[in-house]
This record gives structure tokens, sequence and C-alpha cells, in this order.
């Protein structure tokens, strides 16, 4: 039994033992890109996805990637992040990815939740999530 501090519940999901119990303290965790049911439906089968951000248009790309995709190596690791793909809703977790998003966008997402429009390219295979439309 201990406590520690971690800066993401990802973190401590990480460092903690089989069976070990977690405690986390209320408040806003901004860590996370979290799609609706329709912008769910186009990553039902993917095994990852590949992050990928346009500073200068203010855009954050999403791409899908198959078992086969991920494994490739001409893919850096550090663009490729796990989906979690639920009934109702994805989710993306990542608290770097989520901090230079904040730092070039000028969004602070300690302040609540953040919705922002998005549209499939189904020429590229991506959701493309707009930074400056909020909805």
């Amino acid at each position: 039994y201990g406590v520690d501090l971690f800066s993401s519940i990802q973190q401590a999901i990480t460092a903690a033992a089989d069976g070990a119990h977690l405690f986390i303290q209320t408040g806003t965790y901004s860590e996370n890109i979290t799609l609706n049911k329709p912008a769910s439906l186009y990553f039902e089968n993917a095994y990852s996805v590949m992050l990928g951000i346009e500073k200068e248009k203010k855009l954050i790309i999403i791409k899908p990637l198959s078992k086969a995709d991920a494994h490739r190596h001409d893919i850096p690791d550090k663009n490729k992040y796990k989906i979690t793909v639920r009934a109702s809703y994805s989710r993306v977790t990542n608290k770097a990815f989520m901090e230079e998003i904040s730092e070039f966008a000028g969004i602070d997402f300690d302040k609540g939740t953040h919705k922002f429009k998005s549209d499939w390219d189904p020429s590229h295979q991506v959701l493309i999530v707009d930074l400056k439309e909020a909805v």
C-alpha cells in the first residue's frame, strides 16, 4: 500500500500492480480526445490511430490503423496511439499530445470540455478536427 502522484491517470494504471486499487482525486483530466458515436464509426476496426497536427490551419488529423499498418516500420512509434472503441464513443489518450494542442492552439483544456467540428476525408481515410470551429 502506498501513495504516488502521477501526472496522468494512464501513468498510474501502467504503474499499478495486478489487483491494485487506484484512488483518483476529483478534478479535470485533460489527457484525451473523445470521439462521439458518428465519428467513432470510422474507427470501429482500428487497432490504433496515427495522430497529426497542421499548426498553421489549427487542424488535428486522426487516421485509423489496422493491426498490419500499426506493425509496419514506416510509421514512427511516436505517431501511433492506442484507441479505445466503445458502443457510443471512442477515446485516444495521450497527455503530451493534448498539451501540444493546448499550446499551439491556445486552448485551456483544464477549463472544461471543448467540442470541435470534424469531417471525414474519404480520399485520405482520415478524420479532420478543426480547432477553429468550436461547436
